[in-house]
């Protein structure tokens, strides 16, 4: 029986029952701003019905117990043989069988994929982040195996499906598979040219022998897995099967799943290779320049990833101060408390806006013919980890002041703000850490100079409609152009090359309070150290209801 003093009132309802995608008018916008107006129709339709799945309470219920109910490995079954599988909560699978129904895999074969894909993930990894993991890497592991034909011709239909079939069978008995990428050693690190895995060529053209390990696998129980090993020739990319022609194990020993601090329904392994079969993919010795595409689009994800992640937390905040009241009236209404939402909501809002604009350079790049298609692929050279070094290093302190918006209440598991915290380094960890980004971008302005033009070409593109931007423009210039101790300034220069990049965007498509608020504390530095210090004139009131999510 409950007691009379245990009235529940002050409390925001959950935030349930609405469209994840055209409740998020910066990601709405995007999606029509990037596509053909021929697609807008299908696509939008497809994305309001993965929105609707995502902001129901059944879909979030399978998320929380999908962390709730982490993997378990066994390695062996009841007679002693070794079997090596991963057993994964139902909840995950559901999760994962509706991303790969939604097309989340299948953006390489889709008219406008990449942006109706990136919106999709962008969308469906507010639900649940673990999951993403696979998606992301099946997704990815397409351009890295066109670069063997033969291989391509038999993985990339199943790859692309939009059927989910989870069990371990031959390729040719798949409705659709999942691809993982194994490049760790725990000698290197994101140092992969330390890789000490021996691959020993067999009689068949193209087949090999792996022995090694691998000290980070995701998504173990994947159809196939990217793999990088020294082959007579120098490093080189391999595919390898987890089920052989024969329908028989390929020897992939998983010798432990890893205990981490968040991303806890995927499961993450160490690997043995003990005469493991591997198909080699694209030349002996050229192994990081084939593997590089997969890596590129795993890093955008990361870019998207964060982004997901941030704009749920955003969202969590706003709904729960638009109910709570404290001090005399509505939280979302008290000045400090709206600087506090405008900044992080825009903060938000540049994530998106950026990651959705590198999907649409993906689409325009398909094309090798099309006019802007070699702009567009040397933009992405450079943007893509500048946008995953930024927006990455920006998500943990955003999810982190969006929780304190709940108080108390959002430092406590059921509030689902906690696992957003847990998971928000990750994407900054996951496919090279800061410093290996900074010195990717560097990498890019030594030897690639169309990149660069690329870059500037873009930022160019909102030159005059804002002094500040202007301006910033101009000091990056400078900062490009002094060689001294660049490699100690490298974090530095990147930061700088995102927010300009970011501030480009929201000057030409943001409305005029968002890139406003955006200019002055980004890029002219009315700011302080923590969110919620900008200037009280800015107009903050319409950047929060922007932010709020929009009942449709």
């Amino acid at each position: 029986m409950a007691a009379r003093t245990h009235t529940v009132t002050n409390q925001p309802p959950p935030l349930t029952g609405y469209d994840v995608f055209a409740g998020d008018l910066a990601l709405w916008e995007a999606v029509g701003r990037h596509l053909d107006p021929a697609l807008l129709p299908e696509a939008t339709a497809e994305l309001s019905l993965l929105g609707r799945a995502a902001g129901s309470a059944q879909v979030q219920r399978w998320g929380a117990l999908a962390n709730e109910n982490p993997p378990r490995l066994r390695t062996h079954d009841r007679y002693g043989h070794r079997v090596d599988e991963v057993e994964f909560h139902p909840s995950w699978h559901r999760l994962l069988g509706k991303g790969v129904g939604a097309g989340l895999t299948a953006a390489w074969t889709t008219p406008g994929g990449h942006v109706r894909r990136a919106a999709g993930f962008l969308v469906w990894s507010q639900v649940e982040a673990g999951h993403g993991c696979p998606l992301s890497m099946t997704h990815a592991a397409v351009p890295a195996l066109r670069a063997e034909p033969a291989l391509a011709g038999v993985w990339e239909p199943r790859l692309t499906s939009r059927t989910y079939d989870p069990e371990l069978r031959t390729a040719d008995r798949k409705a659709g598979g999942l691809f993982g990428m194994a490049m760790t050693e725990k000698q290197g690190g994101s140092d992969v040219r330390s890789n000490a895995t021996v691959a020993r060529p067999l009689a068949e053209p193209g087949a090999y022998e792996l022995t090694g390990h691998k000290w980070f696998c995701s998504a173990p129980m994947s159809d196939g897995f990217l793999v990088l090993a020294r082959a007579p020739e120098g490093l080189s990319c391999f595919l390898v099967p987890r089920v052989l022609p024969d329908g028989t194990r390929n020897p992939f020993a998983i010798q432990r799943l890893k205990d981490k601090l968040g991303n806890r329904s995927n499961a993450s392994a160490e690997v043995e290779f003990d005469g493991t079969l591997a198909h080699r993919v694209g030349d002996e010795g050229r192994g990081v320049r084939t593997i590089i595409g997969m890596v590129a689009a795993t890093r955008l994800d990361c870019v998207l990833g964060s982004a997901a992640l941030m704009r749920q937390a955003v969202a969590q905040a706003v709904h729960h101060v638009t109910y709570r009241e404290a001090f005399g009236g509505p939280l979302v209404d008290k000045p400090l408390m709206r600087n506090v939402l405008a900044d992080l909501a825009v903060e938000s809002e540049a994530a998106t806006v950026l990651g959705l604009r590198l999907a649409a350079a993906y689409d325009a790049a398909q094309d090798p013919g099309a006019p802007g298609a070699a702009a567009e692929r040397a933009l992405l050279r450079l943007a893509v980890p500048v946008a995953k070094y930024w927006v990455t290093k920006r998500c943990t302190p955003l999810v982190a002041e969006a929780l304190e918006c709940l108080g108390g209440n959002g430092y406590v598991e059921e509030s689902g703000m906690p696992r957003l915290l847990r998971e928000s380094p990750l994407n900054s960890i996951w496919e090279g850490s800061g410093n290996v980004q900074a010195l990717d971008v560097l990498r890019a302005l030594q030897r690639e100079p169309e990149a660069l033009n690329a870059f500037l070409v873009e930022v160019g593109r909102a030159r005059g409609a804002d002094d500040r931007l202007d301006r910033a423009i101009r000091d990056l210039l400078a900062e490009l152009a002094d060689l001294a101790a660049l490699e100690a300034r490298a974090r530095r220069v990147v930061e700088r090359m995102a927010l300009v990049l970011q501030g480009a965007l929201l000057v030409r498509f943001a409305p005029p309070a968002v890139a406003d608020v955006f200019c002055s504390s980004r890029l002219a530095r009315d700011w302080g150290g923590a969110f919620g210090t900008l200037a009280p004139t800015l107009d903050l009131a319409s950047v929060v209801e922007r932010a709020r999510p929009q009942p449709h």
